[in-house]
């Protein structure tokens, strides 16, 4: 079982551990834990950062089992901010127990809370336990009425 809460600053080093985690079990680039947990306390201290932390509670202490990172922006095509999944991560070893499904729901939750009424993910298309995850959740790349994929492309700001 585990407990499924809205991170506050103060778990900013859990969370930076997380990432870290996940950026290294999937051979992303990334920085230390160290930097990643300064930067989670700045950003946990902003309304348009939602961050939410699971807790597996069955052994004898609690420890981290996963997380999501979720940024708020302005929408000009409705009234409420678009959301975006930045990151969703549950450590391997509890995996398929429910726990990103929790996760992932109060994410959701929380957001529409603060005015949102989509949530935009990005998804590697090779990832695809991933895609069926999101999918299971009632996320699409293909849009009703339409018969092509959406799709993200990153490139450099200069």
């Amino acid at each position: 079982m585990s407990d499924v809460r809205r991170a506050t600053p103060a778990d900013a080093e859990v969370l930076g551990r997380l990432l870290w985690d996940f950026n290294t079990e999937f051979e992303t680039e990334t920085d230390d834990a160290e930097v990643l947990a300064a930067r989670f306390a700045r950003l946990l201290g902003l309304p348009e950062i939602v961050a939410v932390l699971a807790e597996d509670d069955t052994g004898d202490r609690r420890s981290p089992a996963g997380f999501a990172l979720v940024s708020l922006r302005p929408a000009i095509w409705f009234d409420g901010p678009v959301s975006q999944l930045e990151e969703l991560y549950v450590v391997p070893r509890l995996r398929s127990q429910g726990i990103g499904t929790q996760v992932l729901d109060l994410s959701r939750r929380l957001v529409r809370e603060l005015g949102s009424p989509e949530m935009h993910i990005n998804v590697d298309e090779v990832d695809a336990d991933t895609r069926r995850f999101y999918e299971r959740h009632g996320f699409v790349n293909i849009e009703s009425g339409v018969d092509y994929r959406m799709l993200c492309y990153v490139g450099p700001t200069d």
